[in-house]
């Protein structure tokens, strides 16, 4: 029994231990368990002071102008406001509420900023109260929704963010809903480019407020923003960044890659840059995409990188200071937050800061935008199209770009300078857009009627990254006009063709070589020398080339032309109808234009001519004697163009067929769509393809000659046919979101 008895004491003790020991580890489980939310609230809290102090210290950077500050301070009145503002006119055109916002953000500046004479001056103070006051009593709300969830929040939240304490519990307390409006809820919401800007404004106010809960929620938002539309998994809503690396702000597939797009991207940057370090920051797979987006993207709208094509602008060209030159900021912060593609990156800024030649060489073709763009290191073109996959231009949205109608009708900028077109558009004849092929009719249709759905599917382009062309089956929505055009883009030059135009109008019909602002003369051939035009409107017959500005524009065949080198007038007004547009006195500019008169219901009309950017006058003569140009075909059904110098032949076949580049090559195409061949003496040595249609899986084509290409790639396969004495080649085509990319084999 006493055996017995001094076990159990064995057990309870044992147990008494063991229930000890679990409670004591019960206890440092707790212990830890605290220590360690605790250490993570408390890292939440200090990155949350951290990203606060970031963004309010980038507030605080710009300068003061302290003589402006002080006429702020002197000219207010007692209710709050300032004269020269209407605070009544609150459409979508005027709203120059905008000046009272952004003359608090600048007075708030000056109070909070180290080193201003006015720091911590306690009369400014009152007068930012003052001026705060009348906006919360009045809380103006613009016809404009952007300004009421995005423009008028985020000027108040940054307010709110540089003067902190500096505000009364009631002004933090009304203003809380009105910057409250941008919200993951608000309508304007969606992806696209104002997704990511909302987010962005809720993130800061979260900031102010020192709520971690909604700083976590904004945060997570902006970073979802970053991904190709289509993988969202939501086939009715593709807006936002292509595959292609374009950018849809909207349903109807316009471009919008330099306009919203550069937006969403230098939102996402500065966010970026802000949260690196912290225990908010990106993943490394977002600002890779991001970099890839600026790099193939974004920069594929930009001559060397630095000037915003025209076009690309959408009505935003009617606004003053449209093509001014970026700045490098965005491509220097993205080197602050990744070195991946340092290289290129380096490039840009260094371009930008006017520390680099411009280099740049690349062709690109953006499929789900019908868009390309061609970068030589001393010229930069490109051309915007549509199809029945997308609309023409952006719906003159707030009545800006009023004539855009023909922006997008196959439209050819011709940049070297970046100061071809500045300000120009007031004076434009807007129904000859470089590139278009218009009829020229008294006067545009409304402006309700800019925007148009496209009404062909063959239209597209074929590159291998450095060379290549695009096609336009033309058929417009606003005229009975019809045209296809096609051009090939080589180093020193590119072609233009047109062919089977034709229109049912009672007006002429004319193909736009350039119309830009005139600098210097215009050069022409005359009778074995060079005749400099006088002022005015000339009609030059059987001429062989024209000379501008360091542009040559040459005829293989001799060709009457339209020149207009004069002073043209026009009103802002005329295109855009916002208050400062209203305002403007009548514009002068010296303009050059050059155009092609096809006359009056041409049937079966052409065209076709050389563009060399960059030769001096004097040396015209020699190029267009020894030009590496030769056109194969500018016909309905082909359309071709070869360069000698490089051993490559550009064909679109608008059908089925056959055309012959050499004595001993032919080239049959199976099926229509786009070629890119490259050859040595009698070997083909690379074969570019692509669908403008989007429509086919397989392109094939045949080729009477030796094919010296050999790849492991599953995508496309070659057979000889001793018979006929021919390569058949079949080539497998992308599909899906990435339909119309090109594809090479070589």
């Amino acid at each position: 029994m006493r055996a017995i008895s001094m076990n159990k004491k064995m057990q309870r003790k044992t147990l008494f231990k063991f229930r000890f020991i679990s409670l004591v580890s019960i206890l440092i489980s707790v212990q830890l368990f605290f220590a360690v939310n605790i250490s993570k609230a408390q890292t939440t809290e200090s990155d949350l002071e951290i990203l606060k102090e970031r963004f309010t210290d980038e507030l605080l950077e710009p300068s003061v102008d302290e003589q402006e500050v002080q006429n702020l301070i002197s000219t207010i009145r007692e209710d709050g406001t300032w004269p020269g503002i209407n605070y009544e006119d609150t459409s979508r055109t005027a709203f120059e509420h905008s000046i009272h916002l952004d003359n608090m953000v600048d007075l708030g500046r000056a109070y909070k900023k180290p080193g201003s004479s006015f720091y911590g001056n306690s009369d400014l103070k009152q007068v930012i109260w003052k001026a705060l006051d009348f906006w919360i009593e009045h809380d103006f709300i613009c016809e404009n929704w952007w300004w009421n969830q995005i423009g008028t929040p985020e000027r108040i939240g940054n307010l709110l963010l540089i003067m902190d304490e500096d505000l009364t519990e009631e002004q933090r307390e009304k203003t809380d809903p009105i910057v409250g409006r941008a919200n993951l809820d608000a309508w304007g919401a969606r992806p696209g480019g104002d997704l990511i800007k909302i987010a962005g404004i809720l993130g800061k106010h979260a900031l102010f407020k020192g709520d971690i809960d909604v700083l976590e929620k904004a945060v997570e938002a902006i970073a979802g923003e970053i991904g190709f539309a289509v993988d969202r998994g939501d086939p009715s809503d593709v807006r936002g960044l292509q595959t292609d690396f374009s950018f849809h702000h909207r349903h109807d597939r316009v471009t919008s890659t330099i306009t919203y797009g550069q937006g969403f991207a230098s939102y996402f940057v500065d966010w970026a840059k802000k949260v690196n370090g912290t225990k908010f920051e990106f993943p490394d797979e977002s600002i890779h995409l991001i970099v890839d987006f600026y790099l193939d993207g974004i920069n594929g709208y930009q001559a060397f990188g630095k000037y915003p094509d025209p076009g690309g602008r959408n009505r935003g060209i009617t606004r003053l200071g449209a093509l001014n030159p970026r700045s490098p900021e965005l491509p220097r912060t993205l080197l602050q937050v990744t070195n991946y593609r340092e290289d290129e990156l380096e490039a840009i800024v260094q371009i930008r800061e006017g520390e680099r030649e411009t280099d740049l060489r690349k062709n690109t073709f953006f499929w789900n935008t019908e868009y390309f763009s061609h970068q030589r290191p001393h010229y930069f073109t490109s051309v915007r199209m549509y199809s029945s996959r997308n609309h023409s231009v952006e719906v003159p949205y707030n009545s800006e770009g009023l004539k855009n109608h023909h922006l997008a009708d196959g439209y050819n900028f011709i940049t070297r300078t970046g100061e071809e077109y500045i300000h120009i558009f007031p004076v434009w004849d807007w129904q000859k857009i470089p590139g278009t092929t218009v009829v020229q009719k008294p006067s545009l249709p409304d402006p309700d009627e800019v925007q148009q759905a496209g009404l062909t599917d063959f239209v597209g382009g074929v590159t291998d990254g450095t060379y290549g062309a695009a096609v336009f089956d033309f058929e417009s929505p606003l005229d009975p006009l019809s045209a296809r055009k096609s051009w090939f883009f080589f180093d020193d030059e590119f072609v233009a063709l047109g062919a089977g135009i034709r229109s049912e109008s009672d007006y002429t019909v004319a193909t736009t070589l350039n119309q830009s602002l005139l600098n210097g003369d215009v050069v022409i051939p005359k009778n074995g020398n060079h005749s400099v035009p006088g002022r005015g409107e000339h009609d030059l017959d059987e001429v062989l080339w024209v000379h501008h500005d360091k542009t040559a524009y040459l005829f293989p065949e001799p060709a009457s032309v339209r020149l207009e080198n004069r002073q043209r007038s026009g009103y802002w007004k005329d295109i855009n109808e916002q208050t400062w547009a209203l305002a403007r006195e009548k514009e002068y500019k010296d303009v050059f234009a050059l155009w092609i008169d096809h006359g009056t219901s041409p049937d079966q009309a052409g065209y076709k001519y050389i563009v060399v950017p960059g030769i001096e006058a004097q040396e015209v003569d020699r190029y267009y004697q020894s030009s590496p140009i030769k056109i194969l075909a500018n016909s309905r059904e082909i359309q071709a163009v070869q360069h000698s110098g490089l051993g490559m032949s550009q064909i679109v076949f608008y059908e089925p067929g056959e055309i012959e580049i050499s004595d001993n090559i032919t080239i049959t195409a199976e099926t229509a769509g786009q070629v890119l061949v490259t050859t040595s003496g009698d070997s083909v040595k690379k074969i570019t393809v692509s669908d403008p249609t989007r429509k086919l899986d397989t392109f094939l084509m045949n080729v009477t000659s030796q094919v010296d290409i050999e790849s492991d790639d599953s995508n496309w396969n070659i057979s000889w046919d001793n018979d006929e004495a021919i390569n058949s080649i079949q080539i497998q085509l992308p599909n899906s979101d990435y339909a119309g990319q090109s594809v090479t084999i070589q």
